[in-house]
């Protein structure tokens, strides 16, 4: 028989042999197809979502300059500036105000901010659109806040951030610099932090050491710490999300053993059947190769495009109370699709090749006794 013929005629045998067994094996490639879903769904959340706060990241300060006292974060006098100003390569250096708002109306925390220009003047703010959402607020409201002093005061919405800026301003309300120290109490000549721009890149490490040395009672953050931080910190949930969800993984590696460890008797009067009526070793291996290559590569590609379909067109539902945190505003947004092609690759090598030779190791055990005496078992 010619080789293209050989091959079409194995193909179409071990195809047949599938649908015979259809109920087993469709049950085989939901239970693969599930563990493949599991482990690709936190791969790519976790990827897509380091790739997200990369990119936002890269728009952060370069340093930013915190005052610590008893080991917790301070506000900062303003007149560091002028010391930090004076440091060699250090190219600008700005106070900034920013804090935290917990409103007990509506249960949560809203991260209120100054910008460099606000141009609605006071008693106007902007807020995100979480913020909108939680509070029910649109354009030209009123939104009340609880002063310091516990007095009630409240503000006008002159904006709304778009949806497209979630992902950094769900929270977010930007204010003037006098509303905000009169909301929080707040002196003049303090700051929250002071923000840094490096005119060389190499150098952050340097400048940050010599502020450090300066002002002791300062901690410099380099913007490149906050991106391991997040990067860290991804991996960790990630890692979270692993350990619960590891039961189907062990389960499909519990399989993938009991399939290493021998055939069904049927199977193995199959391969007796085979080998006596004409076919060699090689031939039986082979279509065992190509039953479970197939198989495994079906779980594996509906697997993946689910896990495709879960985390970048249904925003990862199953997943992102764990992955996101426990904030009762929290964005909604759409992750843009990113596929890191190693991660498929170990992937495919860490559920597709265990379980072809899974199934290739018995047929091969059992092609090799005499067709009689498996005939006989």
């Amino acid at each position: 028989m010619p080789g293209f013929q050989k091959q079409k005629y194995l193909i179409d045998f071990t195809l047949s042999a599938l649908l015979r067994r259809k109920g087993k094996n469709t049950a085989l490639v939901l239970v693969y197809a599930l563990v493949v879903f599991v482990l690709a769904s936190v791969l790519f959340f976790t990827q897509a979502l380091r790739r997200e706060a990369a990119l936002v990241l890269a728009g952060a300060p370069e340093i930013v300059v915190q005052r610590l006292t008893a080991g917790r974060h301070d506000l900062i006098p303003e007149s560091y500036a002028d010391a930090i100003r004076n440091i060699r390569g250090v190219s600008d250096v700005s106070p900034r105000l920013w804090g935290y708002y917990y409103d007990p109306v509506f249960g949560a925390n809203f991260t209120l901010l100054v910008p460099q220009e606000f141009p609605y003047g006071r008693g106007n703010i902007v807020i995100g659109q979480g913020v909108a959402e939680v509070s029910r607020s649109s354009i030209d409201n009123i939104l009340p806040f609880w002063t310091h002093e516990g007095r009630l005061t409240s503000f006008k919405i002159a904006e709304i951030f778009s949806s497209d800026s979630q992902l950094i301003s769900a929270d977010l309300i930007l204010i003037s610099e006098p509303d905000f120290r009169s909301l929080f109490g707040l002196a003049e000549g303090v700051a929250t932090n002071l923000v840094l721009t490096v005119k060389n890149a190499k150098e952050r490490p340097i400048v940050a050491a010599k502020i450090k040395k300066l002002l002791p009672d300062t901690r410099p953050i380099i913007r490149d710490e906050i991106l391991r931080t997040y990067d860290s910190l991804f991996n960790w949930r990630s890692g979270i999300l692993l350990v619960v969800l590891a039961g189907a993984g062990l389960a499909f590696i519990i399989f993938a053993w009991d399939k290493a460890t021998g055939l069904s008797a049927e199977e193995r009067r199959e391969i007796g059947i085979l080998k006596a009526i004409g076919w060699e070793t090689s031939d039986v291996i082979l279509m065992k190769f190509w039953e479970g290559g197939i198989i495994s590569l079906t779980s594996f590609l509906s697997g993946v495009l689910l896990a495709y379909v879960h985390v970048f067109f249904t925003s990862s539902f199953l997943f992102e109370p764990v992955l996101k945190g426990w904030a009762v505003i929290y964005p909604e947004f759409k992750l843009v699709p990113f596929v890191d092609a190693f991660h498929i690759a170990t992937l495919f090598f860490l559920t597709v090749v265990p379980y072809t030779l899974a199934t290739i190791v018995p047929a091969w055990r059992a092609a090799i006794v005499d067709p009689d005496a498996v005939l006989r078992t």
